[in-house]
């Protein structure tokens, strides 16, 4: 892995054992997906759990979830907006 990393220009993140911090964002996706997603539901099979978890990403928490680091609106709604900033800097360039 480390080779790997070398050879395309990676730079590899290492922390600390047992310091919470380290993994806290990962941590915070893993809660909230099992918190507003996975428990909700029976799944009769690992391969409907799979694709149910994907969909929910890509749909749910990629594209419509509001997100408290860009200001509480979804990313589909912060694209927008920064898009629309950068039209009118340009015309007013």
């Amino acid at each position: 892995m480390t080779v790997f990393a070398a050879q395309n220009g990676i730079t590899r993140s290492m922390g600390y054992t047992g310091i919470c911090w380290d993994n806290a964002m990962a941590e915070s996706f893993f809660a909230t997906l099992k918190t507003e997603f996975y428990y909700r539901r029976v799944w009769p099979t690992r391969a409907r759990a799979i694709r149910g978890v994907a969909d929910w990403i890509e749909d749910r928490y990629n594209r419509r979830r509001r997100h408290s680091s860009i200001g509480h609106v979804t990313p589909v709604d912060f694209e927008m907006q920064y898009s629309s900033q950068a039209a009118e800097i340009q015309l007013a360039a």
